[in-house]
């Protein structure tokens, strides 16, 4: 699934987000100030919640960069591609698959454990 909001919008994010948590992870100052901002939500049929598509962690790079070097240098391919690769190569997926999903409130710096990895 995909969060869709407007370089405006991203833009206001930037200037006024004040929370280490905010400004690390984005979406959680749209959801804080609703009244302001339209957040468009694009999902598939199929749930891939399962898959851990982000860079966070060391282990997050190496999926990537393996999914990359599948792909023989090309940077054209789509996502439909990238899960039809896993799909015939699930080790893929378990380079990062034991990585826990941050709560959205959770940052880097803060080590904070509130929040909510739903959103």
């Amino acid at each position: 699934d995909t969060e869709v909001f407007t370089m405006q919008a991203l833009q206001v994010a930037w200037r006024e987000a004040r929370e280490s948590y905010q400004r690390e992870h984005v979406t959680p100052y749209f959801y804080e100030h609703r009244e302001r901002f339209r957040v468009i939500h694009v999902t598939d049929a199929e749930d891939h919640g399962d898959l851990r598509w982000t860079v966070d962690t060391p282990e997050d790079l190496d999926f990537v960069r393996a999914v990359y070097a599948r792909f023989a240098g090309r940077g054209d391919f789509g996502w439909r591609e990238v899960l039809a690769l896993i799909q015939r190569e699930p080790a893929l997926a378990a380079i990062n698959a034991h990585v826990a999903q941050k709560g959205f409130r959770e940052a880097e710096s803060t080590g904070s454990q509130e929040g909510s990895a739903g959103e």
